[in-house]
């Protein structure tokens, strides 16, 4: 297993995937066959590229995170689920 790799994203320290393995389960379910695609499409010159492409991809963002939990939690108040 790779080691993860770290950086900042908006100020927060993040572990950003290092392997295709984790960079595929970091990823929406949505985005992962185009990304199966891109890795096997790789050759031995570009697969580098490629894995640095996806692994920023993969990197969560604190920020739209915390966006993402403020808007369900005020849908669910507006519904009267909360």
């Amino acid at each position: 297993m790779a080691e993860p790799l770290k950086t900042f994203v908006n100020g927060v320290e993040v572990e950003v995937p290092n392997s295709i393995s984790d960079i595929r389960a970091a990823l929406p379910e949505g985005r992962r066959e185009e990304f199966d695609q891109a890795i096997n499409e790789a050759g031995v010159h570009d697969i580098h590229a490629v894995m640095r492409h996806w692994m920023l991809e993969a990197v969560p963002d604190p920020e739209a995170e915390a966006l993402l939990q403020r808007l369900a939690a005020d849908e669910a108040e507006r519904r009267g689920v909360a």
